[in-house]
């Protein structure tokens, strides 16, 4: 039922940051736990970060000291801000729920290449 559309992903060079934003059609506040999720070419889709409405987030290991997931209940709209960015990095990042009950959206691309 409910929509994400992600955005604010890019070419960047390594060390880059970028700043991905996930809107929801439709409130999320009521969404227990949501989460950032990556996929890169030729592999499984895995879990990044996630972040409950008690806003304490929790992190995969390879990113943790690196990205920071917040939502706005507000705005209806997640955020994953990423700094120090490595090559390991690179592929389509997405949002949903945790665990991922809803469509998801196309993603926003991300490359870190030099």
């Amino acid at each position: 039922q409910v929509q994400f559309v992600e955005s604010g992903g890019g070419l960047v060079q390594p060390g880059g940051s970028l700043r991905l934003s996930c809107a929801a059609s439709g409130n999320i506040f009521s969404i227990y736990a949501m989460g950032w999720y990556r996929q890169a070419p030729g592999k499984q889709r895995e879990l990044v970060a996630t972040i409950f409405n008690s806003d304490r987030p929790n992190y995969t290991d390879s990113v943790k000291g690196r990205f920071t997931i917040s939502r706005d209940n507000g705005k209806n709209t997640v955020y994953l801000q990423m700094n120090s960015l490595k090559p390991e990095d690179t592929a389509v990042y997405y949002c949903n729920a945790r665990p991922p009950y809803a469509r998801w959206g196309q993603g926003t691309q991300v490359i870190v290449s030099s």
